[in-house]
């Protein structure tokens, strides 16, 4: 049997699924197979979690095991995903600082890759883990707990340290927000009100096909606690709002999207684009993202602009979005508050792998960083030039998986090697 991401674009090399009902199990596994990997919610688009060996799946260990509300901490199973935790925890009376775009995908995954989510002063999703369980090549069981010495190396592992069983995560006070949408904010305006366009609300995002030298589409999403953007606005920066509900692609009904027009709701019905049971984005599609320091959003703008006839035939929308930076080595926030460039790309790779090489030479100058499980073209070497901590990383992966048992091609080239 062969298996498939979830947008239909890459086949693994996996053949077999093995689905362990406890940790003794899962560590007898991992102790008797050559390769093995994790196969999650298959959100990556690129070959990060492939093995030419096989497949676990923890899609049952998905329970909430923890609330300890004297460390503000919720501690899940690794098969979870922010959907199942948000419908755990919701009833607590706690709640996630921040979601990804859906809430489909698993914890443990989005972890691993940095997903990050949006706020101006919120971190990523990988930031808020205050311990992890790993198993690492040999069968051994490890806790890594914040302040560990391993700990920032370990958090965004990529799955290149073992198989994770468990994660802790910080949580906050429930609380309620509002989703308002504004329409053809000029991009001008990034220029010299970016910073405060992002603070604006608790998270911002601005929607464009590069057609034009405007945003068709600004969401926020405002906590009460935010004050005015709580309420909405007449005029956001020569934005107006929208009228009516709207999906981020402009053909496209927004039935799927999560409630708009200031309609009050819990953080976990609002903080993501997307409704959990409708289908993420735009269904089959292809992703890129690139992640820079936050002041290069402007001329990071202009340049993605100028390939506008480039980028029509193949891009659904792009979302410019920023997060606040983190001391997790791996991560592409790492020490820098930054701007990410997303691109929604249509189902069509022979277009896409075209164009991806011109949008990374426009944005080389800002010292762009791709994300670890989308679609880029960017070589090993320029790559690891731009993670200051990737020997310390290389370091922990020789401690904990030396053989190479959870590697595959991708981690070969563009973590495990060494390149000048």
């Amino acid at each position: 049997m062969s298996y498939q991401n979830w947008a239909g674009n890459y086949t693994y090399g996996a053949t077999e699924m093995i689905y362990p009902e406890s940790i003794d199990q899962l560590q007898q596994l991992i102790q008797n197979h050559k390769k093995i990997k994790v196969l999650g919610s298959g959100h990556t688009f690129n070959s990060v979690t492939d093995t030419d060996g096989v497949f676990v799946s923890l899609r049952h260990w998905n329970r909430m095991l923890e609330l300890n509300e004297e460390r503000n901490t919720v501690t899940v199973e690794a098969g979870a995903t922010y959907g199942d935790l948000c419908a755990q925890l919701s009833e607590t009376g706690y709640a996630l600082h921040n979601l990804a775009s859906l809430p489909h995908i698993t914890i443990a995954g989005a972890v691993a890759t940095s997903t990050h989510g949006s706020g101006s002063s919120n971190v990523s999703l990988a930031a808020a883990v205050e311990a992890i369980e790993l198993i690492d090549a040999n069968g051994q069981l490890h806790t890594f707990n914040r302040g560990d010495e391993d700990f920032a190396g370990v958090v965004i592992h990529l799955g290149a340290l073992g198989i994770i069983t468990k994660l802790t995560l910080k949580v906050v006070p429930t609380y309620k927000v509002r989703q308002f949408v504004y329409e053809n904010l000029p991009v001008s305006e990034l220029q010299y009100n970016g910073e405060k366009i992002f603070a604006s609300a608790y998270s911002v995002s601005l929607f464009t096909d590069w057609q034009q030298l405007s945003f068709h589409q600004v969401w926020t999403k405002s906590r009460e606690e935010d004050g005015p953007s709580y309420e909405g606005r007449a005029d956001f920066y020569g934005a107006v709002p929208a009228t009516v509900p709207l999906h981020p692609l402009p053909d496209m009904h927004a039935e799927n999207c999560t409630e708009q027009l200031g309609k009050p709701g819990m953080w976990h019905e609002r903080l993501a684009h997307f409704k959990m049971e409708f289908t993420p984005s735009a269904g089959k599609e292809l992703q890129s993202e690139y992640l820079m320091a936050r002041e290069h959003m402007y001329e990071a703008s202009l340049a993605v602009h100028e390939l506008r006839e480039h980028l029509a035939p193949v891009l659904f929308v792009s979302e410019v979005r920023t997060i606040a930076a983190d001391d997790l080595w791996m991560s592409p926030f790492y020490n820098q508050p930054s701007v990410a460039f997303h691109f929604t790309w249509k189902d069509d790779w022979e277009g896409v792998e075209r164009v991806l090489p011109l949008l990374e030479k426009v944005l080389a100058p800002f010292h762009a960083r791709p994300h670890w499980g989308k679609l880029f073209t960017v070589p090993a070497a320029t790559l690891q030039q731009q993670f200051d901590q990737l020997p310390a990383f290389q370091e922990l992966i020789h401690k904990y998986d030396p053989t190479g048992k959870f590697s595959n091609a991708y981690l070969d080239t563009y973590i495990r090697s060494h390149t000048d």
